[in-house]
């Protein structure tokens, strides 16, 4: 079973990107955009404040008759940031994001900032373990050696 620290490693590009919260939600927009990215965290210093995500756009601005123009962050963003820790594993964030309908987690050890996983991460880790397992599978079945 993968543990977090894992995937983080096979991740192209670790970089965590974050705004503050007085940045305007199109800030934000642009940033996702430029990344590729569907959340940014919120933060204040070093302190996680919030994250935002395309679905709090979608959400709080468009469906509200906001603009992103002129609409703060802060005034979108989630407070309520669930995160995890690197030694946890892959199914455990699963049941988690499932269960509480994440699409983000930040990953926190000893009160630091190490990384970010999203559905997207875990659903490629999972998809390389059952392939695995198939392929092991497949060979003691036939009983050929690779």
């Amino acid at each position: 079973m993968t543990i977090v620290a894992e995937i983080l490693k096979s991740k192209p590009d670790a970089t965590v990107y974050a705004v503050a919260p007085g940045a305007t939600v199109f800030e934000a927009l642009r940033l996702m955009a430029d990344k590729g990215i569907g959340a940014l965290l919120v933060k204040e210093g070093e302190a996680i404040v919030g994250i935002v995500t395309e679905r709090d756009y979608a959400r709080k601005i468009a469906l509200m008759g906001r603009t992103s123009v002129e609409t703060l962050v802060r005034d979108v963003m989630t407070t309520s940031v669930l995160c995890v820790h690197s030694h946890q594993t892959s199914d455990e964030c699963m049941r988690l994001m499932t269960g509480k309908r994440l699409r983000h987690l930040p990953v926190v050890d000893d009160g630091k900032l190490v990384g970010m996983i999203s559905i997207g991460d875990l659903v490629k880790d999972i998809i390389s373990e059952q392939k695995f397992i198939i392929e092991q599978l497949e060979h003691y079945i036939t009983g050929s050696v690779r």
